[in-house]
């Protein structure tokens, strides 16, 4: 093509061109090589040249276009948003993130731009972020003014007039696809993930190949504790985009759920690649790596995490959060300069408030770090809504109801497995160490504190009367034998993901299942249960200083604290004296001081022959998801049985609070009977 020099034939030249792009490629680049001789550095034409590369798959041949293109024209959104989605293609996600960033701050009305945006986001660890964006891709991809005025209040958190809005919408267009996620999206920001995934699947039904509807459907999954389904979608997702950043994110994530981290360290080592300079995803290698037991390996991911974004509370907590890990002096120094900046976002200031904590405790600087505790905790504390009133009542109730009558009433029920050992207690009662132990034995599998018996008793609560004060004590109270051993068969199935090995028994150390000993005795009369119980002061303060990543509501007041231990004893006490000898309670102080005596005594209990392997319980190389990861996988030792000593000064009205509780430990004082109350 010779004689490109009139603006009309130029621009036919380039609409032929681009014309040709879908089709042939490979003509359509020979075509704008021959525009370029005559117009040279055309923008135009570079951005076709370009798009022509990329197909043929010369992605860095399309890149050497377009980075200088991107320059040159530093206000032109579709070249950033082509920039992006070839440096996505090349796995220089994070290079991919600033560009597409730059597209949609440049033409918000760009719905692929924010759906990449959204992909490397969640690739790169910013949920938050990532949700942002696919939120502005549907309200983007939408002209029904209805559905666009749904998708704004969607991106505004205005979830409400969303759901009131959408809801009418589908009354009129009930099979409309985009407006069904987006009625997930608000069913899942609600809580309601029942309703979300219902919602999902409805989505796939009408348009199976809707993968933004199916990587919302594995996502609500993992957080429903489905991770066997949320598996089968992500690997459907990655059929169609084997190197898609966001499904394989996801998919280290759930990986991490059922224990499988070598797999899951694989996938973030090969994200870094792509994302080399995002302080998230190497937080979260640095989690896999340290529950894999790679505590050395973890500790340089935390560490080049925070040399990208050293205000990052989250990852000195979790440096921190090590326990045998020992600040230096630099780093005590960097986290001081950082708490004391204003602009400090409260997130980063209350993890590093715990870090500092922790910091001075070594050093044996003791004041100055309760205070920066009692600091961490008074942001915590006003985050979270707990009521120790509501706590104390719900035990009451419990006692009240679960009598020995009650139980008689219903023997024989529930499902005859012996699978599961429960360990129950407060958390940093030793729970990890007794599953630690009895892990070693080639009879238990260890697994992880499973969140099976909390999402049974949310299906009881949506079974019970709405309008009573505990539906899911009405509703259990209400089932059948033939009802409470399918809750067992529920349970045993849904764990069984967890278990790696045939070893014949498995642990299930979630501490708070104490509250749930009634459902667990009633749908798996013949797991064991074990109660991890410390010294109220050492349980207490340790919690205190212990920032959870969930839950634990609590733990983060030394009121709250002492109140609910003395509801634990309590709850306890009538326990063992509905239903005696079912419950097997560990000292902690007694295991430090009389080791084998009380492994022998735990797996007679457990119906276990003694096995050396469990006094070399700390050579067992198995992850352990827990605070105490590394504590474990050494010898017991004495000196943290007395070390809350340090901080009795300030333990005073913790003392006070827990009152005979404390005075007779570990004998239990007389608790008198209760009646049951509504919750």
């Amino acid at each position: 093509m010779t004689g490109v020099s009139a603006t009309g034939t130029l621009e036919q030249a380039l609409a032929h061109a681009a014309r040709l792009l879908e089709r042939d490629p490979l003509l359509a680049a020979e075509q704008l090589d021959e525009i370029l001789q005559v117009a040279a550095g055309h923008p135009a034409a570079l951005q076709l040249l370009a798009a022509a590369r990329s197909l043929q798959g010369d992605v860095q041949g399309a890149l050497d276009i377009l980075i200088p293109l991107a320059q040159a024209q530093p206000n032109w959104a579709m070249i950033h948003f082509d920039l992006g989605l070839a440096l996505g293609r090349r796995g220089r996600g994070q290079e991919a993130i600033q560009a597409l960033r730059r597209a949609v701050a440049l033409k918000p009305d760009l719905p692929q731009a924010w759906r990449a945006l959204g992909d490397h986001l969640m690739a790169a660890g910013d949920q938050d972020a990532a949700d942002a964006a696919y939120a502005n891709h549907v309200r983007y991809s939408t002209r029904d003014p209805r559905l666009l005025a749904a998708a704004v209040a969607l991106v505004e958190n205005r979830i409400p007039e969303a759901e009131a809005l959408l809801r009418e919408h589908l009354k009129q267009a009930p099979t409309d696809v985009a407006a069904i996620r987006m009625f997930a999206e608000v069913a899942a920001r609600l809580g309601r993930n029942e309703d979300a995934l219902h919602l999902l699947e409805r989505c796939l039904e009408l348009a199976p190949s809707f993968q933004a509807a199916r990587q919302n459907y594995a996502l609500v999954l993992h957080r429903s504790n489905q991770p066997e389904q949320a598996l089968v979608q992500i690997e459907h997702l990655l059929a169609q985009a084997p190197a898609h950043p966001g499904y394989r994110n996801l998919k280290a994530v759930v990986l991490c759920r059922i224990g499988d981290y070598e797999p899951a360290t694989a996938i973030y080592a090969d994200l870094l690649e792509q994302y080399p300079g995002n302080p998230k995803v190497w937080m979260s290698y640095g989690h896999a790596l340290k529950t894999a037991g790679h505590a050395e390996r973890a500790i340089a991911a935390y560490r080049r995490s925070l040399e990208l974004e050293p205000s990052f509370g989250e990852v000195w907590w979790s440096l921190a959060n090590l326990k045998t890990f020992r600040f230096d002096a630099a780093d005590l120094a960097t986290m001081r300069q950082q708490l004391e900046r204003a602009e400090l976002v409260v997130e980063d200031r209350l993890h590093l408030e715990f870090a500092v904590g922790k910091a001075l405790e070594d050093t044996g600087d003791y004041e100055p770090s309760f205070r920066h505790y009692a600091r961490g905790n008074a942001i915590r504390r006003e985050q979270l809504y707990y009521s120790a009133d509501e706590t104390s009542a719900r035990v009451r109730h419990i006692r009240g109801r679960y009598t020995r009558e009650f139980f008689a009433a219903r023997a024989g029920s529930g499902s005859p497995a012996r699978d599961p050992i429960f360990v129950v207690g407060l958390p940093r009662a030793g729970s990890t160490l007794i599953e630690q132990i009895l892990a070693s034995h080639s009879q238990v599998e260890g697994t992880m504190e499973l969140p099976e018996v909390t999402s049974i008793t949310r299906v009881l609560r949506g079974q019970g009367d709405a309008d009573s004060a505990v539906p899911y004590h009405d509703a259990l109270a209400a089932l059948d034998a033939g009802a409470l051993r399918e809750l067992g068969e529920h349970y045993l199935a849904r764990t069984r993901i967890q278990r790696k090995t045939t070893a014949p028994l498995f642990i299930d150390k979630m501490p708070n299942n104490f509250m749930h000993i009634g459902l667990i005795h009633l749908m798996l009369p013949n797991a064991t249960i074990i109660d991890a119980r410390r010294h109220p002061l050492a349980c207490c303060f340790s919690g205190f200083k212990q920032h959870f990543a969930r839950g634990q509501g609590f733990s983060y007041s030394l009121d709250d604290l002492g109140r609910y231990y003395r509801d634990y004893v309590a709850l306890m006490a009538h326990f063992d004296a509905v239903l005696p000898g079912r419950i097997h309670r560990v000292v902690y102080e007694r295991m430090v001081e009389d080791t084998e005596g009380e492994i022998r005594r735990l797996l007679d209990h457990c119906g276990l022959p003694f096995e050396e392997s469990c006094l070399r319980f700390f050579q067992n190389e198995r992850p352990v998801r827990t605070a105490s990861s590394e504590q474990v996988r050494r010898p017991i030792y004495r000196e943290g049985v007395d070390h809350w000593r340090n901080y009795a000064p300030w333990l005073v009205p913790l003392e006070s609070t827990l009152g005979q509780v404390l005075q007779q430990y570990p004998d239990v004082p007389g608790f008198e009977s209760d009646v049951a109350i509504s919750d």
